[in-house]
C-alpha cells in the first residue's frame, strides 16, 4: 500500500504525458471533477532561477572599461563606454563598470536600484569542465561529486511546510535539472500546453512514475482525495481550466520568441494562477563562445539581448505580484580574460550575475576585482574567483524564502553574504 503522504513526497502527482488541454485521463478527470476548488493557494514568495549553460562571459556583459589591461588583452573585443565612438558604447553604470549596450533593457531597473550585478562569482573549485562545474553548481557542493540532491530541492526541504500543491518547485525545461535532484517534490514541465512531468533523482518516485497511475490511485482513492490529496487535485483543475494557449501578458509586455521568453512567460502564468509556486527554474543556452564572440553584434549580443529582455518582460508581466519574486541568474563560470585566435574567449574562471526584485540591494555592481594585470589573474590568464557563488545563492534563498538554514543548503560552506540583498 502507497501512503498519501508517500505517493505525494515522491514528487506530487506523478502524471506522465498528461495534457492540460483535455488530456487528463477519464479516471483522473471524473476525481478532479467531483472536488470542487475552495480557494486559490493565494500569493506566496517566489524565487526565480535562470541558468545560463555554456559559461557567460562576465567581463563583455559589465566591462570595466576604465582598465587598460582589458583593452590590451582583447583587441577586437574591447568595448568602451566613451560617447561618439564606433557604434553603441557600453552603458555607464558607474563610472568604471559599464553594461553591455545589449541589455538596455537592464537599464532603467538598475538606476531604480531593483537590480544588483556580482562582478567575479563564481565556484572554488576550478574546474574548466562544464559539466562538472553545472553539477557542482546545482549541487551546491563544489568539491562533492556524490551528492545526490540539488540545493534547490533541499531549499525546497526548508521552506518550513510540506508541499500541498504539486507545483511547489517547477522547472520550465525538457528534463529534471540537478538543481532539483532530490526527495522533496518539484516537476519538470516543457511546456504548459502539453503538460508532461518528468520524475529523477528520487529512486522512490521513479518506481512510482513508471507504474500505472490507475492502479496507484484506485489503491486508497478515498485517502488521496483527502487534505493534501485535495490541494494536488485542486491545482490541477485550476490548471485544466487556464486557457494558457492564449494567455496575455500585463502591461503589454511582450517575450522575445526564444526559449527563455517562453519558459518565463509560463512562470509568469504560474504565479499568477496562484498554485502555490514557490522556487522556479529554468535555463539559457548558447554562451559558449570560443568563435567569433562579437562586440554590439554577433553570438554573445544576441544572448544578452535575449537574457535581458526576455527577464523585463517578464518582470513587466508581474504586475502586482513584483513584490513577491526575485529572479536570480547563474552560470558555471566565465570567460579568459585574453581574447583567443578566433575571435572568442576560452573557458576562464570567474563571470558576473544579476538578480532583479524589489527586495534587491541595487543600483550597485557588487563583489571585488583588481586591475586585470597578468600577475593579478589566476593562473595568469582568468578573473580570479573572489564571491563564492554559495554567498549570493544562500543571501538571496534566505531572504526570498525564509529558509535560513545554511548548513543544509550549502552544507560546505561557512562563509559570509556580501549584502546584494536588503536587509
Amino acid at each position: 500500500m502507497v501512503s498519501r503522504r508517500g505517493f505525494l513526497k515522491s514528487g506530487g502527482l506523478a502524471l506522465m504525458g498528461i495534457g492540460l488541454m483535455g488530456g487528463i485521463p477519464g479516471f483522473l478527470a471524473e476525481a478532479v471533477a467531483a472536488e470542487q476548488i475552495i480557494k486559490p493557494y493565494g500569493k506566496r514568495k517566489v524565487m526565480v532561477c535562470i541558468f545560463q549553460r555554456g559559461a557567460m562571459d562576465g567581463l563583455m556583459a559589465v566591462t570595466p572599461f576604465t582598465d587598460t589591461y582589458l583593452q590590451q588583452a582583447r583587441p577586437t573585443l574591447f568595448m568602451s563606454a566613451a560617447k561618439g565612438t564606433t557604434g553603441n558604447p557600453l552603458i555607464d553604470l558607474d563610472g568604471r563598470f559599464g553594461l553591455h549596450p545589449s541589455m538596455k533593457a537592464f537599464e532603467p531597473m538598475f538606476r531604480d536600484k531593483r537590480l544588483a550585478i556580482v562582478q567575479g562569482i563564481g565556484s572554488p573549485n576550478n574546474t574548466r569542465s562544464h559539466f562538472d562545474a553545472q553539477d557542482y553548481m546545482e549541487s551546491g557542493t563544489p568539491f562533492n561529486k556524490g551528492t545526490n540532491s540539488g540545493w534547490l530541492n533541499r531549499a525546497v526541504g526548508l521552506l518550513g511546510h510540506d508541499a500541498l500543491t504539486p507545483f511547489s518547485a517547477v522547472s520550465l525545461t525538457p528534463a529534471m535539472p540537478r538543481s532539483f535532484y532530490g526527495d522533496n517534490p518539484a516537476l519538470a514541465i516543457g511546456n504548459l500546453q502539453d503538460f508532461g512531468i518528468q520524475m529523477r533523482g528520487n529512486p522512490t518516485g521513479t518506481d512510482l512514475a513508471s507504474r500505472s497511475f490507475e492502479d496507484l490511485y484506485s489503491q486508497n482513492s478515498s485517502g488521496l482525495l483527502q487534505n493534501t490529496g485535495k490541494e494536488s487535485f485542486e491545482a490541477i483543475k485550476m490548471l485544466q481550466k487556464t486557457d494558457v494557449r492564449n494567455y496575455k501578458p500585463a502591461n503589454n509586455a511582450v517575450y522575445p520568441n526564444s526559449a527563455l521568453g517562453n519558459a518565463l512567460k509560463q512562470i509568469a502564468q504560474l504565479i499568477k494562477m496562484d498554485v502555490g509556486l514557490e522556487v522556479a527554474f529554468t535555463e539559457s543556452n548558447g554562451w559558449d563562445t570560443h568563435f567569433n564572440q562579437g562586440t554590439e553584434n554577433g553570438i554573445f549580443a544576441r544572448n544578452v539581448a535575449d537574457l535581458s529582455n526576455s527577464m523585463m518582460a517578464f518582470w513587466n508581466d508581474l504586475d502586482a505580484y513584483q513584490d513577491d519574486v526575485t529572479v536570480m541568474t547563474m552560470t558555471e563560470f566565465g570567460r579568459t580574460v585574453h581574447q583567443n585566435g578566433t575571435g572568442g574567449t576560452d573557458h576562464g574562471r570567474a563571470s558576473c550575475n544579476f538578480i532583479l526584485g524589489n527586495a534587491v540591494n541595487g543600483g550597485l555592481v557588487h563583489g571585488q576585482m583588481q586591475s586585470l594585470a597578468t600577475e593579478n589573474l589566476e593562473d595568469g590568464r582568468d578573473l580570479p574567483v573572489t564571491t563564492d557563488f554559495r554567498a549570493v545563492f544562500s543571501e538571496v534563498a534566505d531572504k526570498q524564502l525564509k529558509v535560513n538554514n545554511d548548513r543544509i543548503l550549502f552544507p560546505d560552506w561557512k562563509g559570509e553574504k556580501i549584502g546584494v540583498m536588503n536587509a
